[in-house]
C-alpha cells in the first residue's frame, strides 16, 4: 500500500490489521501492552527508506520551504476585526448546549480559515453569512419556523481523517453561512450590524488590490521559470487552497499575469469526477497548461507527478493533509526534486502556530533526511493541531497561551517525531543482503521469462476466432470485436462478458490513443480473455492429453517431454504451493529438467515412416511413470524443503502472535468480569454485566484453542503425487533432417565442439571484465551465461553464438529472442568466430539489444536465421 488508511493512528492501524489476521490483533490496542510489530504482514516504511535494487532512492528528495509574509496595515485591521468577531462568537457559543456550541464553534473556525485564505474568500463568506442570517431573522419576524436551520455537529465524533475532503467542504459551506449563537430577533440584529461593518471593511481591502499573499505567490511564479517563454522545459506547478472563492480569485490573477487563459486549470469539489479526469489529463499532457489550482476534495486520488512544484496557498489545520497534498507529486516515477512552499502570514495568531510548527518540521527534516512528512499526523495524537489553532485564536494574546503552544509543538514535533521514527525503526522488517540479492536475481529471471504482449495476442486471436468470434484490426495495435459468441459469454465466473467491444488492445501504451475510444487491455485477468482461455482449454483438453511429436536441434536421441504439476499440501489438505514445469525422459529412464517452455524451440515432426516408428518405441510406455518416480525422489523433496522453511517461519510467528493476543484479551475480560461482579454485589450496575464479560472471555479461550490446533495442522506439510498434464515425443533433428527444408532456421546449427569454444571464450572475456560468469545448464533455454557484476548491480544475460570462419548465418530460437527482448538493457548477444588456426585466434563481439526489430509472424515460428556478417558488423568489443 502507498497510502495511510489509518491516518497515522496506531489504534486504527491495528483495527486495519484485523482484516488480515483477526486473532492476532484481537481487542483494542494499548501502547506498551500490545506489540506493534507487523513482521510477516507488511513492511512499515516511510518513503525516504525505499530504495531500488540498485540502491538508489525510489522517491526523489522533497524540500518544504516556509514563505512568511506580513499583512498590510489594512489587511491587519480586517484580520483583527474578524478575529474579534470570531472570538466573541466562540465565547457566546460556550454558553450554549453541547451540540449547538460545537456547531457554532465549528462554523466560526471555518470563517477564521477563510480570513487567512484571501480577501476575496472572507468578503464572499461574510456576504453569504449575512444573507443567510437575514433570512433567519425575517422568518422569526413573520412567525415562520426557521427553514434553513443547519444540522448540528458533534466535534467529539468529528474527525477530518474519517471523512473525504469533498464531504468536509460540503459541511463547512453549510455551517459557515448559517450556524450562529444568536436566537432572538434582537440578537440577530446585533450580529447583522457587526457583519455589515465587517463586510464594508472586507470590501475596501479587496478593492485595494494590495493582497500581500498574492504578491508572495507571484514571486514564486516569477522565480521558477513558470512565466518565461524561453525556459528550456516548461515547469508545472500545483497550488492548493481550501476555498473555492480563493481558487476562482487566483485563477483570474494567474491568467492575467501570464496573459493566456489556457495557462491554468482549476478543479474543486463541485467538479464532476469525469471532468476532473479530463482536467488532470489536460494539465499532465498539455505543455501550455502549467498551473493547476485545486482544493483538497479535487486533489484526492489524483496522480499529478507531471508537476514537481507545489504551493500550499492555504495551510490545512489537519497535518495529515500536508502529506496527502505533497503525495500528489511525490510519487513513484517522479524524477525531479519536489519543492513545496507554505505561505504563512507571520503577524497573525494562527500564523505564529504554523511558523513555529514548520520551523520545527524543517529542523527534523534535516536531522532525519526528509522522513518527517509521513509521520507528521501521528505526532499530534495527544493534542490535535486544530485545538492549538483555536486556542491561539481565542487566547493568543496571553503569554501563558503562547508558551503552552510552543511547548506542545516542540514536544509533538521535536520529540514526538523522534520517538515515532525510532519505533518504526524497531519494527522495521529489514531484509538481509543475501535475501535482497536472492530476490533481485529472482525478479531479473522472472522479467527475462515474462510473457510478451504478442504471446497473449497470438493465443487469444487464434482461440477467439476458433470459437467463432470476430476481431478486426483498426488502429495500430488496436482491434474492434464485433461479435462475442454466446458460448464465450456464458462463461461468467471471471466477470461479465459483453457482446462486442469497441476497442481492445494487448499493449499498455495502446489503451489511450488521441481522439479514439479507450481500449480494453486484453490480458490474464480480463473477463473476456479468461473466458476464452477457459473454454479453449475445456474443448482441447483431449488433444493436450493425447500429446504430439516434435523435432528439436538440441537433443541427440529421442526424448519424451512431459508437463508436470508439482504440489505441496498442509495437514488440512489445503494446497499451499504449486508449480508447473517440463522435464525430458530418455530411453534409459534418465530425467532432465527442460526449462519453462522448451516446445517453443521445436518444430512439428513431419509425417514419415521414421516418425511413426518412433511413436511405438517400447520404453515410451514406462516413461511417464519413471518421470513421476524421479520427480518424487529429487525435485519434490527439494521443493518440500524450500516450502517448509518458509511455512514453518510463518506458522511460528503467527502462533506466537495469536497465543499472546488472545490470552491477554481473555485475561483482561476475566479481570473486568471480577470487577463488575464486585460492583453488582455492592448494588452498583456496571457498564457490562460480569456474566457477559466472562462469557466473552470463555469464547476467546475456545477460539485460541481452535486456532492453535489449526496452526499445528498447517505446519504439517506433505507432497502430492506429481500429475503429468501433457506429453510430447521429441525427436532429434538428425532423424528427420532430409524432411526439413534446407533453408529452415532450425538447420542453422553448429557442432558441439564449436559451441564449446564459443562459451569458453565468453566466460574468459567476462572474467576479464571483472564480472563473475556462471554457465547455464542445458535446461535453461534463453541464454548461456549469467554474469554477475562485482558491485552487485543487475546481472547480465548472455546468449553465445559460435560459428566457424566463413559461416553465412546462425540460428536464434524463439526462447532466446524473447529473453533478449525482456532482459534489455542487461542482455548481450555474444558472437564468436571460431578460427581453424586454433582457440587463440578466436574472436568475440557483443551486440546490445539485438532483437529490438524482430517480430514473429505467428506462434508456429520457432526461431529465425540471421546474417552472420551483418550482425557481426553491428557488434562492438565486449562491454
Amino acid at each position: 500500500m502507498t497510502a495511510i488508511p489509518h491516518a497515522g493512528k496506531e489504534e486504527d492501524f491495528q483495527l486495519f490489521l484485523t482484516l488480515l489476521e483477526r486473532d492476532g490483533f484481537e481487542g483494542k490496542f494499548k501502547a506498551g501492552v500490545h506489540n506493534a510489530d507487523t513482521t510477516g504482514f507488511m513492511r512499515r516504511m516511510v518513503k525516504e527508506d525505499l530504495l531500488t535494487f540498485d540502491g538508489k532512492p525510489l522517491f526523489p528528495e522533497r524540500i518544504a520551504q516556509t514563505v512568511p509574509y506580513e499583512l498590510t496595515e489594512d489587511e491587519q485591521d480586517l484580520y483583527e476585526r474578524v478575529t474579534e468577531y470570531v472570538r466573541e462568537g466562540m465565547n457566546r457559543a460556550a454558553r450554549l448546549d453541547d451540540k449547538r456550541r460545537n456547531t457554532v464553534g465549528f462554523a466560526l473556525t471555518v470563517l477564521q480559515r477563510r480570513l487567512a485564505s484571501s480577501p476575496e474568500a472572507i468578503y464572499q463568506s461574510l456576504v453569504r453569512r449575512a444573507e443567510r442570517l437575514k433570512r433567519r431573522r425575517d422568518d422569526l419576524i413573520n412567525g415562520r419556523g426557521v427553514a434553513d436551520e443547519p444540522a448540528s455537529i458533534d466535534l467529539g465524533d468529528w474527525d477530518d481523517d474519517e471523512r473525504s475532503a469533498e464531504e468536509i467542504e460540503q459541511v463547512e459551506e453549510e455551517l459557515l453561512d448559517a450556524a450562529t449563537a444568536a436566537r432572538t430577533i434582537e440578537e440577530l440584529n446585533i450580529e447583522l450590524a457587526d457583519l455589515d461593518q465587517l463586510i464594508q471593511v472586507a470590501r475596501r481591502v479587496r478593492n485595494l488590490d494590495t493582497d500581500r499573499k498574492w504578491v508572495e505567490l507571484r514571486k514564486i511564479l516569477e522565480d521558477n521559470d513558470l512565466i518565461h517563454p524561453g525556459a528550456e522545459k516548461p515547469r508545472k506547478l500545483i497550488i492548493f487552497t481550501e476555498h473555492r472563492d480563493t481558487l476562482d480569485y487566483l485563477a483570474r490573477k494567474i491568467r492575467s499575469l501570464f496573459g493566456r487563459p489556457d495557462i491554468v486549470q482549476a478543479i474543486h469539489g463541485g467538479v464532476r469526477r469525469t471532468d476532473r479526469r479530463a482536467i488532470t489529463e489536460e494539465f499532465t499532457k498539455n505543455p501550455a497548461c502549467q498551473v493547476l489550482l485545486a482544493t483538497d476534495a479535487a486533489g484526492e486520488g489524483l496522480n499529478l507527478q507531471a508537476a514537481h512544484l507545489m504551493v500550499n496557498y492555504d495551510l490545512p489545520w489537519n497535518p495529515n493533509r500536508i502529506e496527502q497534498r505533497f503525495g500528489r507529486v511525490h510519487r513513484i516515477g517522479q524524477t525531479e526534486v519536489c519543492r513545496l512552499w507554505n505561505l504563512v502570514a507571520a503577524n497573525t495568531r494562527e500564523g505564529e502556530v504554523f511558523t513555529r510548527l514548520l520551523q520545527k518540521v524543517e529542523e527534523q527534516r534535516k536531522a532525519y533526511g526528509g522522513k518527517v512528512f509521513d509521520v507528521l499526523g501521528s505526532a499530534f495524537d495527544e493534542t490535535p493541531l486544530r485545538e492549538l489553532l483555536i486556542e491561539a485564536i481565542r487566547y493568543g494574546d496571553l503569554p501563558e497561551t503562547r508558551a503552552k503552544m510552543e511547548q506542545v509543538i516542540d514536544d509533538s514535533v521535536a520529540h514526538g517525531l523522534k520517538e515515532l521514527l525510532e519505533e518504526r525503526a524497531l519494527t522495521h522488517d529489514a531484509m538481509s543482503d543475501a535475501d535482497l540479492a536472492r530476490m533481485q536475481r529472482g525478479m531479473e529471471e522472472a522479467r527475462a521469462r515474462r510473457l510478451q504482449p504478442h504471446y497473449v495476442e497470438w493465443a487469444f486471436r487464434l482461440a477467439f476466432q476458433r470459437l467463432g468470434g470476430r476481431l478486426t484490426r483498426r488502429e495500430r495495435g488496436r482491434y474492434e470485436i464485433t461479435h462475442v459468441p454466446a458460448a464465450v459469454r456464458a462463461v461468467t465466473k471471471h466477470g461479465p462478458v459483453t457482446t462486442r467491444y469497441e476497442r481492445v488492445t494487448f499493449e499498455l501504451d495502446r489503451i489511450d490513443v488521441d481522439d479514439r475510444a479507450r481500449a480494453d487491455l486484453l490480458a490474464p485477468g480480463h473477463p473476456l480473455h479468461d473466458a476464452v482461455a477457459d473454454l479453449t482449454i475445456t474443448q482441447l483438453r483431449p488433444t493436450l492429453e493425447r500429446g504430439t511429436v516434435l523435432v528439436s536441434p538440441e537433443i541427440e536421441e529421442p526424448n519424451l517431454l512431459v508437463g508436470v504439476v508439482e504440489e505441496i499440501v498442509d495437514g488440512t489438505g489445503k494446497s499451499i504451493a504449486r508449480r508447473f514445469g517440463y522435464a525430458y525422459v530418455d530411453a534409459a529412464g534418465q530425467v532432465t529438467p527442460a526449462g519453462p517452455a522448451p516446445y517453443l524451440d521445436c518444430v512439428a515432426a513431419p509425417h514419415t515412416t521414421a516418425v511413426a516408428a518412433a511413436t511405438k518405441l517400447g520404453w515410451l510406455s514406462e516413461a511417464e511413470s519413471r518421470a513421476q518416480t524421479w520427480i518424487i525422489g529429487h525435485q519434490l523433496k527439494e521443493y518440500l524443503a524450500e516450502v517448509s522453511s518458509r511455512r514453518f517461519t510463518e506458522v511460528k510467528r503467527t502462533r506466537i502472535r495469536v497465543d499472546q493476543r488472545l490470552a491477554h484479551e481473555s485475561n483482561r475480560l476475566i479481570g473486568e468480569a471480577i470487577a463488575a461482579q464486585e460492583k453488582e454485589r455492592a448494588g452498583i450496575r456496571p457498564k457490562e454485566s460480569s456474566d457477559s464479560l466472562m462469557r466473552k472471555a470463555q469464547e476467546l479461550q475456545a477460539r485460541r484453542e481452535i486456532r492453535l490446533a489449526l496452526l499445528d495442522q498447517q505446519a504439517q506439510l506433505a507432497i502430492q503425487p506429481p500429475r503429468i498434464m501433457t506429453a510430447a515425443l521429441v525427436l532429434p533433428l538428425a532423424m528427420v533432417k532430409t524432411e526439413i527444408a534446407a533453408d529452415a532456421p532450425i538447420r542453422a546449427k553448429e557442432t558441439k565442439a564449436v559451441e564449446r569454444r564459443g562459451v569458453d571464450l565468453v566466460l574468459a572475456t567476462e572474467r576479464a571484465l571483472g564480472r563473475q560468469p556462471q554457465e547455464q545448464a542445458f535446461d535453461n533455454p534463453g541464454y548461456d551465461v549469467l554474469s554477475l557484476p562485482a558491485d552487485g548491480g543487475p546481472s547480465i544475460r548472455i546468449e553465445v553464438k559460435a560459428r566457424l570462419e566463413g559461416a553465412e548465418d546462425f540460428y536464434v530460437t524463439h526462447n532466446e529472442i524473447i529473453t533478449g527482448k525482456n532482459a534489455v538493457p542487461h542482455y548481450r548477444l555474444a558472437l564468436v568466430t571460431v578460427s581453424k588456426a586454433g582457440p587463440e585466434h578466436d574472436q568475440v563481439r557483443y551486440v546490445a539489444g539485438p532483437f529490438a526489430g524482430v517480430d514473429f509472424g505467428d506462434m508456429a515460428a520457432t526461431g529465425i536465421r540471421a546474417s552472420w556478417s551483418k550482425t557481426w558488423t553491428a557488434g562492438t568489443a565486449p562491454f
